[in-house]
């Protein structure tokens, strides 16, 4: 490496002015280094070198994932309280607000999430590299790509009608639940500014913010929603119309936190004609991100639409809908974890630093596990009352605490699987993982689930099982490769990748 490469690794100059407080971009330098220092010291006795690196790794983890699961669970829950402020106009809103999110949103969230992913990887390992400069073009060059798909995503919405009726919905929720999405399309260009911008601020360690915002949103959504749609009478399309100007009240703080803010401004210059180059390399790496989350994001609810189809659908849906937003609200604190695991990785192999990745992907993987089986333990103690939060059905009741210990063993696993996939993003595996993904999800999981569920008659129990041996065996295969991986070789691969950028003439990536 010659000596202008190497500026590329070292810390920018800080301020020795005494009245300056260092920036949390420094202390998550200093710490990073610091901890690469101590794994790397043999003099020190192996167990003084894990505990203090598990200190420092913990703080630099937690700083990351507690905002990141605030955010994700206020997002989860302006999506909730529009439908629960549709509910309250009639079963006929309800289930069109349902269908409309879980069918339709929950379609364009996934492949738009999944896109953004590639910021993620890139920002996240420009960050480390302290190619600063970098940052800003990868956050342009995403909300290109990603407005570019919300264009294609809008026709998806205008014709959702036929659709969801090609579906064997029935024509009057079809035309109720059309309604509902009309209001949700301004939400789609939210979402392809949204996410890069995440993403580029979780890269620098900014997570805060992005929480504080959201909390203060959530109020004003809430308020909203309530005057709209009862006051001013709405109704349906009064609400997503209402869900989706808190999506871009989220995006315009955050972007003006961006511009003024001292924090970001060595990674953003203003826009720059540069965005528009190597958008083809980009899109292959968005690609493989969508491909990766969305088959994760539609794999349990597949499990919905096979449970539709047995001889007593109502109660199988009943239950496993419970079980299923049980399981959402633990997965919050999965995805939060997900993205401190994306960014550690990422910055540690921009930085140069292997023993720190592989270290940080040990720690982060072992507390989601313990989080997780702590969530299961939680879930099998209150299996005979845990279903009497969502309805007061006894039959119902007893069915979701047969569907507990499967509803505790997926807890369990989703408090690994995102973890390794995050690890995937920082790492740039996305097109292996959706590789993995297809095979074990729709080859493995769903044929035997159907197995299972219909020529077996277990039902519910049989569909989910099926699909939890699906899971098991993606995340066997990631934990053998992550574990099995030569961080050098890895830190390496980032370095080229970076300096691949450089030079518009090659591709993005090479394995």
């Amino acid at each position: 490496m010659d000596s202008s490469e190497g500026d590329f690794y070292r810390p920018l100059p800080k301020s020795s002015h005494p009245s300056l407080t260092p920036q949390p971009s420094e202390i998550h330098d200093e710490s990073s280094g610091e901890l690469e220092s101590i794994l790397s010291d043999n003099g020190l006795p192996l167990l003084q070198r894990y505990r203090v690196a598990t200190w420092i790794e913990l703080k630099l983890l937690f700083y990351l994932a507690a905002p990141a699961v605030a955010v994700y669970l206020i997002n989860y829950l302006m999506s909730m309280s529009t439908q629960i402020v549709s509910g309250h106009l009639g079963n006929l809103e309800l289930a069109a607000a349902s269908l409309g999110n879980t069918g339709i949103q929950i379609f364009a969230y996934g492949l738009m999430l999944g896109m953004g992913s590639a910021v993620e990887t890139l920002c996240g390992q420009a960050y480390g590299a302290h190619k600063y400069e970098m940052l800003g073009v990868y956050l342009q060059r995403s909300i290109i790509l990603l407005t570019l798909t919300g264009i294609l995503l809008t026709f998806v919405y205008i014709f959702c009608k036929p659709l969801l009726i090609l579906l064997g919905e029935s024509p009057e929720i079809a035309s109720a639940a059309a309604v509902f999405v009309y209001g949700l399309i301004p939400q789609i260009f939210a979402y392809a500014m949204n996410f890069p911008i995440q993403k580029f601020l979780q890269a620098q360690s900014i997570v805060a913010p992005s929480a504080y915002i959201s909390a203060a949103t959530l109020v004003v959504h809430l308020v909203l929603s309530w005057f709209v749609v009862y006051k001013v009478g709405l109704g349906l399309l009064g609400a997503s119309l209402v869900l989706s100007l808190s999506w871009w009240i989220v995006v315009v703080a955050q972007f003006i936190y961006i511009v003024k803010s001292e924090r970001c401004k060595e990674t953003w210059a203003g826009f720059s004609v540069e965005a528009f180059s190597g958008l083809f390399g980009f899109f292959k790496l968005s690609a493989g991100s969508a491909v990766m989350l969305c088959l994760e994001t539609w794999y349990f609810q597949v499990l919905v639409l096979l449970a539709g189809l047995l001889d007593n659908p109502e109660l199988a849906l009943d239950s496993l809908s419970i079980c299923m937003t049980v399981s959402g609200w633990v997965f919050m604190i999965s995805i939060g974890f997900n993205a401190a695991a994306s960014v550690r990785v990422s910055n540690e192999l921009g930085a140069g630093h292997p023993k720190s990745a592989a270290f940080s992907v040990k720690v982060v993987t072992s507390i989601s596990f313990v989080i997780s089986v702590i969530s299961g333990l939680v879930v099998l103690a209150l299996r005979r009352v845990i279903s009497y939060a969502f309805t007061e059905g006894e039959t119902v009741a007893n069915a979701v605490s047969d569907l507990c210990p499967l509803l505790a063993l997926t807890l369990i696993l989703n408090g690994v699987q995102p973890v390794l996939s995050g690890v995937a993003v920082g790492c740039g595996w996305q097109t292996f993982v959706a590789y993995v993904n297809v095979g074990c999800y729709y080859v493995v999981g769903v044929p035997l689930g159907s197995l299972l569920g219909f020529y077996f008659k277990l039902g519910a129990k049989g569909i989910w099982s099926g699909m939890i041996g699906g899971t098991v065996m993606q995340t066997i295969i990631l934990l053998l490769v992550t574990f099995r991986t030569d961080w050098n070789k890895e830190v390496e691969k980032a370095t080229k990748r970076l300096n691949t950028w450089d030079d518009k003439e090659k591709p993005l990536l090479k394995d």
